[in-house]
């Protein structure tokens, strides 16, 4: 479930804790830390109100997919979070 922060977004913007990267292949190989890939798969911990005529649909505890570069990152309480705008988010899995 997702986990409170103190952190509200504004307007279109969400805050999204990206899932852990891979370990291993789907053939069974151990991946190294320098050749993961970036995880773009996240579940939102806040979500702004949106902007005047174009609410928000996503809410907290939704898993998302976005874009590989989508998002900023940003530490909130020695946790690593992404902050995006909701156009950034490409489904709702």
């Amino acid at each position: 479930m997702a986990k409170k922060v103190s952190v509200t977004p504004l307007h279109d913007r969400v805050i999204v804790k990206a899932d852990a990267a891979e370990e291993k292949s789907s053939g069974g190989i151990i991946i190294p830390d320098t050749a993961k890939e970036k995880p773009q798969r996240g579940t939102v911990i806040a979500a702004g109100p949106g902007k005047k005529d174009e609410p928000v649909t996503v809410k907290a505890g939704n898993t998302v997919l976005y874009g590989k570069y989508a998002g900023t990152e940003i530490q909130i309480d020695g946790e690593d979070y992404l902050i995006m705008r909701e156009s950034d988010i490409l489904a709702i899995v």
